[in-house]
């Protein structure tokens, strides 16, 4: 008896199913392109950029992204001679570089520049003052520090770096010249690897680069966390940036779209940074 009522009941089911739009996915942003995408310059903004290289060769095999480091004065001078479809920078591109180049800057992140040690170093936390000594070379042994009596290796970028960039004019300021004592390493990478086997190490890179084989220090009090770069507490903190010459081809400008979706979002954060939009 009740067998009507059930079976109609399915059927009305069934039709509003089948009459529901099907909900594109964020990677179809890709959808009926082809080529390749090169993208050159900043080093933080590599491990992203293959996170969604991955994803889009899963569903869009005719597409190839590849993605080269430098630091982000090669990657304006290479997306300024069309060497290259993108240029990734840590660092807002200057009016100057602007006007060169008919750059367009594309914000996508906001990233914390860390500071670490290695994991076996006790000291926890230092000032912007301490911070300042140390790579200005006026402080060169841990125990000033509160570490043991041992000298202090420093670790810093390349001028073409604009993780150096930040650092430098956020904690040396531009009366301060940094300390010539220093081992110069080509990205937060190489940064990250030199200061894991260096007890007597201190380096910054970027925060999204952190992981248990370094040891950050938190700066005045303040972690490196997304939270506290977000708030302001923490005071190293800078922009990511791609940047194309003028307004980018379809598939440059998929690739950017494909940043502010959720999906684009979660791989920026699940790789420590804060989505900038």
């Amino acid at each position: 008896m009740h067998r009507k009522p059930v079976a109609a009941a399915f059927s009305g089911l069934l039709a509003l199913t089948i009459s529901l739009p099907v909900l594109a996915a964020d990677i179809d942003v890709f959808k009926g392109l082809s080529g390749k995408l090169d993208i050159a310059g900043g080093t933080a903004h590599i491990p992203v950029v293959q996170d969604i290289a991955r994803q889009v060769s899963k569903s869009n095999p005719a597409i190839r992204i590849s993605v080269t480091g430098g630091g982000s004065g090669v990657g304006v001078q290479k997306v300024g001679e069309g060497l290259v479809d993108i240029g990734s920078t840590g660092r807002k591109v200057s009016a100057e570089e602007i006007a060169r180049y008919q750059l367009k800057p594309f914000h996508f992140a906001l990233d914390g520049v860390a500071v670490a040690v290695h994991p076996s170093n006790p000291v926890k936390d230092i000032s912007l003052e301490q911070l300042r000594d140390v790579f200005s070379g006026k402080t060169s042994n841990w125990k000033a520090l509160g570490g043991a009596d041992a000298p202090i290796h420093r670790y810093g970028r390349d001028e073409a770096s604009a993780t150096r960039e930040v650092f430098v004019g956020k904690v040396l300021g531009k009366d301060t010249a940094p300390a010539a004592k220093t081992t110069l390493v080509s990205s937060n990478g190489a940064a990250k690897s030199a200061i894991a086997r260096d007890k007597g190490a201190i380096g910054y890179l970027g925060m999204g680069m952190l992981d248990q084989s370094i040891k950050p220090l938190s700066v005045g009090g303040h972690a490196p966390t997304q939270q506290n770069a977000l708030s302001g507490d923490y005071p190293i903190v800078r922009g990511l940036y791609f940047n194309t010459k003028g307004e980018p081809a379809a598939l440059p400008a998929a690739f950017l779209r494909y940043l502010k979706t959720n999906e684009g979002q979660a791989i920026i954060r699940n790789h420590g940074y804060i989505p900038a939009f």
